[in-house]
């Protein structure tokens, strides 16, 4: 037997050939092979799917660079006697790992969820005996016995089908029915949705009655490569690996800072205790241990703001990922469109607008007590038709194999037959045809003309039904056989129509530097007429089948260039979010089915909606309560704001506090003392760090919304390579004013340092936090400016206190306190200075 066989290369072959190919017959397999083909191709299982134990993927939580520091900080803090400082970094460190951790476990949940909806036993035959068996031991080569209600346990190729109708919306996101039977595939179609006699895991059966021999099993299947996706460890969004980056970067500057100033000091001060101490309270005073808190401080007030407007964000990292997406995709039905069917146009033969069409489908809908349709109710919602005098005669229901649906009515005392459905179907029984209110024998030039019509709607997006009618005389039972020599009268077209709004959410999101894609189970035709009505450009067209012949390189450059992608699988989904990611963009996918599970997983931004099936819901990082677009919309701007405010922490960090761990370190070679004490080191640090918990409240410039913003590695380190100098050149100069010129003693200085520096870098926010003139033309949070002048107010009275002698300091004198009033106001100055500069050069 082959070891595999390819959805294509079966959906061609014979019956004869699939059975020799697999091994097996019409009998089925006999049950002594059962085991030996478990043993060789194994199991249909998708149970063993199995994850990392919890307790390795907590531990796995403390490896990645921040963490690592900031535990690094941690131990030393409690080493040098600063245990509130070690418990206050310490609990900021474990709530991160916890929460990460947590979020990790929700995404194990999908999977279960998804094996959870497998129903545990199928039909088989075997030995040439029907039987049920658990789906897990089904194998390659079983003959399966289906009918109405049966969940498909693998994926098959159908050998016998009667009226075999199926829903394929776990693959597709598609929830028509799909009809399945038993032919030889002579299309040069690649497109697995488009095989009509391949039936997939997870679908299930509508109608009728089928056999089919199955040829992929477990992980394998469509279905299966859906669950082994959700198996994998959550991808890391593009937000997650640059703090990852940063924080590499930001262990390279500490490990050469320590270094660095524990072999200066040591050379220059003889007391390697002492200089060792410094070294690590440097080391700590530069570790953003408030990073994480500044993270979960500014996200948790961000998806507060969202859930007002009924979006609930899962993982908070994906706040500032959704500010910074440039590329959006999503399915259109429910999204562009109003997920409801909606009556379009009525016509007749010809194309042109006929009342009367639409009141003979109006009678024929009115009057049918089948199966509830939703193109029923969309002809009968539309508007109300006077049918007073017609009398319902008799009804022949609808099936899936005629397609048509066929009403007689009686008014007066004729009988009216009224045939409504596929138009391939209803025009095979039509011999004449209403033209000009004269019905005329159908003529092969008449038929062109309706079928070009037929085919023009289908072209424009249109769903199509024909409508036919046939006047009978005698009362009698009717049948199909009834439902010929009929008279064709034109058609009635429907269209999911696009919400009121969609067309102005959609400018709204790309004047915000958005680019939307389609990505829909649906096809083409229908896709690009929506997208139109919604002012949606269109670069290009890629269908599934397109996408099999290319490779990863070659759909990176298609993916930029195609707008729609048609009649798409899960794994072809899936395809096109890693390209678009690959490239560089930060993604977002919106959808809500089964099939959607991967592509949100993957996304960097996975968006699902409260009516989504579980797995979907699991899947996702935020929950729309009501799928609108408007919603992505206020989540974008959201976001875009966390991540401005994050990136200001960030710079202050860059621009002030490593300055001053410099200057600090510069200072050992004409001091004779340490510009400050370890511990001073540690409670300036500490200052600082609870004056910036308010940058989650801060106002946001307009250029930091209007348009995507990616976290540059590279921006950081030319700020810091900026700034960083900046600071460090305005500490040295005061430096020498208090030592060489004051000739202040040891005490003093480091006090004064001690008052500037906390200062310095608390205040140094309020110019970095924008582009403009500060208070000015962009004013801070009135929370943010009072918690500034608070902690620098504490700095600077704490000397006076008496309270921290302990630590060296001590009162300063009011002329020297006013110089550092007028220094640090000039530093302030000249850094806004600097940053017009920088800025007319740099690019962010």
């Amino acid at each position: 037997m082959k070891k595999e066989i390819s959805y294509i290369e079966i959906s061609k072959q014979n019956q004869e050939d699939i059975f020799q190919d697999l091994e097996s017959s019409d009998r089925g397999l006999a049950k002594k092979d059962i085991q030996n083909r478990i043993n060789l191709y194994g199991d249909n299982n998708l149970k063993h799917l199995t994850k990392t134990p919890l307790i390795v993927k907590f531990l796995s939580k403390f490896t990645d660079p921040i963490t690592l520091t900031l535990l690094f900080a941690t131990i030393i803090a409690y080493i040098m006697g600063e245990a509130l400082n070690a418990i206050i970094i310490g609990v900021i460190l474990l709530v991160g790992v916890l929460l990460d951790f947590y979020q990790e476990y929700s995404a194990d949940k999908s999977l279960s969820k998804l094996l959870a909806s497998i129903k545990s036993e199928s039909k088989v035959i075997r030995d040439d005996v029907l039987i049920k068996v658990e789906v897990s031991n089904i194998v390659i080569g079983d003959v399966l016995v289906l009918s109405a209600g049966d969940l498909i346990p693998a994926d098959a190729r159908i050998i016998e089908a009667d009226d075999f109708f199926v829903n394929q919306s776990a693959i597709t996101g598609e929830s028509f029915p799909v009809q399945k039977i038993n032919t030889i595939n002579s299309q040069n179609s690649t497109s697995l949705l488009d095989l009509e006699n391949i039936i997939f895991r997870g679908t299930n059966v509508i109608s009728g009655s089928a056999k089919a021999i199955v040829f992929k099993t477990g992980v394998n299947t469509e279905f299966g490569k859906i669950a082994k996706t959700l198996y994998k460890d959550n991808e890391k969004s593009d937000f997650e690996m640059n703090i990852n980056k940063f924080g590499h970067f930001l262990m390279k500057i500490v490990f050469v800072l320590v270094v660095f100033i524990f072999i200066i000091n040591a050379l220059f001060k003889n007391d390697l205790l002492e200089s060792f101490m410094f070294a690590i309270a440097i080391a700590v005073g530069v570790t953003p241990e408030f990073l994480p808190v500044i993270l979960s401080v500014t996200m948790t007030a961000g998806s507060i703001k969202m859930s007002k407007k009924g979006v609930i964000v899962k993982t908070l990292s994906t706040i500032p990922n959704l500010g910074t997406m440039n590329i959006f995709c999503t399915d259109k039905t429910g999204t562009l469109t109003q997920d409801k069917i909606s009556l379009v146009k009525y016509t007749d033969s010809f194309g042109n607008e006929d009342e009367g069409i639409y009141k003979l489908s109006y009678i024929n809908s009115y009057f049918q007590k089948g199966i509830a349709n939703p193109l029923d109710d969309a002809i009968l919602k539309f508007k109300k038709i006077n049918i007073k005098g017609y009398h319902k005669v008799d009804e022949i229901p609808y099936d899936f194999f005629r397609k048509m649906l066929t009403i007689i009515v009686k008014k007066d005392d004729d009988n009216l037959l009224v045939t409504k459905g596929a138009p391939e179907n209803v025009l095979e029984k039509c011999k004449f045809i209403r033209k000009e209110g004269k019905i005329l024998k159908l003529t092969k030039l008449e038929k062109e003309k309706a079928i070009s019509t037929y085919h023009s709607l289908s072209e424009e997006g249109y769903r199509v039904l024909m409508v036919g009618t046939k006047e009978i005389k005698s009362d009698k039972i009717y049948n199909k056989k009834d439902e010929s020599n009929l008279i064709m009268e034109g058609f009635v077209a429907f269209l999911d129509l696009p919400k009121t709004d969609v067309k102005k959410v959609i400018g709204e999101m790309q004047k915000l530097g958005v680019e939307i894609k389609i990505i829909t189970g649906d096809n083409h035709l229908v896709t690009r007429k929506i997208c139109s009505e919604v002012n949606l450009d269109i670069k290009g067209i890629m269908t599934g089948s397109d996408l099999k012949s290319l490779t990863d390189d070659a759909l990176k450059i298609k993916v930029e260039q195609n707008t729609i992608f048609a009649r798409c699988s899960p794994d072809e989904k899936n395809r096109i979010i890693n390209a678009l990611r690959s490239n560089q963009n930060i993604v977002g996918y919106m959808g809500d089915g089964i099939n959607d599970a991967p592509s949100l997983k993957t996304a960097d931004v996975g968006i699902s909606v409260n009516s989504g099936v579980d797995i979907a819901k699991e899947s996702a990082d935020i929950i729309l309560l009501n799928k609108s677009l408007e919603a992505v919309v206020d989540g974008i701007k959201e976001g875009r704001r966390t991540f401005a405010n994050t990136m200001k922490y960030l710079m202050m960090i860059l621009s002030s506090n490593l300055g001053n761990m410099v200057s600090a370190a510069s200072a050992a070679v004409f001091l004779p003392f340490l510009p400050m004490l370890p511990t001073q080191v540690v409670l300036n640090d500490l200052l600082y760090d609870m004056s910036q918990l308010s940058i989650s409240s801060d106002n946001v410039d307009s250029d930091w919304v209007d348009k995507p913003r990616k976290w540059d590695l590279n921006f950081i380190k030319k700020f810091m390579f900026t700034f960083g100098p900046v600071s460090s050149i305005f500490d040295i100069t005061t430096f020498v004013i208090l030592y060489f010129i004051l000739g202040v003693g040891e005490s003093t200085f480091q006090t004064a340092w001690f008052m500037q520096s906390v200062a310095t870098q608390t205040f140094v926010i309020h110019i970095i936090r924008t582009k403009k003139i500060p208070f000015i033309q962009s004013r801070p949070s009135k929370l943010m400016l009072v918690s500034s002048i608070i902690f620098v107010t504490l700095g600077w009275i704490i000397p006076y206190t008496g309270l921290f002698r302990f630590m060296g300091l001590n009162p300063v004198p009011l002329n020297i306190t006013l110089i550092l009033v007028g220094t640090t106001f000039i530093y302030l100055v000249l850094v806004h200075i600097v940053k017009n500069i920088f800025y007319s050069k740099v690019k962010f």
